[in-house]
Parts: structure tokens; C-alpha cells; sequence
């Protein structure tokens, strides 16, 4: 059996910088993330702490295959994607922890 796999958008504050990730515990990564647990990633260097989109997949495969092709996206592309579920850009933290 494999284990899920979610991939997520990070930004920051100000919404200038994007980050996408995946992940096999998004709770987890989050937190770090929120934390600041990998000084000087580059994460942490753009204090990128607000997870503004996530998706879940059964496989982490599945999961590492979206991250790739969203990675590839222009910021335009992937804004369009972040609005699609989250126009107001809100932190997503509170729905992501209580799981």
C-alpha cells in the first residue's frame, strides 16, 4: 500500500512570493514551515508561512506528479489555481491542523 501525498502553496505576508511543495504529512509540514524549522531554506528566508492552497492524492507518486507540473506553471497560472478555492488568499492553517 502506498502512502497519500498532498502537494501546497506557501506565501507570505504579502502575497509577493510563492512556494510549491508536497509532502506525504501536510500537517506536519506546515507546522515546520510555520516554525521555521529548516534555517535558511528558502521558506525561511521569505518567510513564506501561509499555506493558501493544498490538494490531497491517494499515492505520494500522485501527489509528486502535480507538484511537478504546477512547478512549471507561471505565477499567473498558479494564482488562477490558488483562486479557484481560495480567493481571499486566507491561511489555511486551521482547517489543515484540525485533521
Amino acid at each position: 500500500m502506498t502512502k497519500g501525498g498532498s502537494v501546497y502553496i506557501m506565501t507570505n505576508k504579502l502575497k509577493t512570493t510563492l512556494y510549491v511543495g508536497v509532502t506525504s504529512d501536510l500537517q506536519l509540514r506546515i507546522r515546520q514551515h510555520k516554525e521555521h524549522y529548516f534555517q535558511n531554506s528558502f521558506t525561511d528566508k521569505y518567510n513564506l508561512e501561509f499555506c493558501v492552497y493544498y490538494e490531497n492524492f491517494y499515492s505520494i507518486e500522485e501527489a509528486i506528479l502535480r507538484e511537478k507540473q504546477i512547478k512549471k506553471w507561471n505565477r499567473s497560472k498558479k494564482e488562477n489555481l490558488i483562486n479557484s478555492t481560495n480567493p481571499k488568499w486566507i491561511d489555511l492553517w486551521d482547517e489543515i491542523k484540525e485533521w
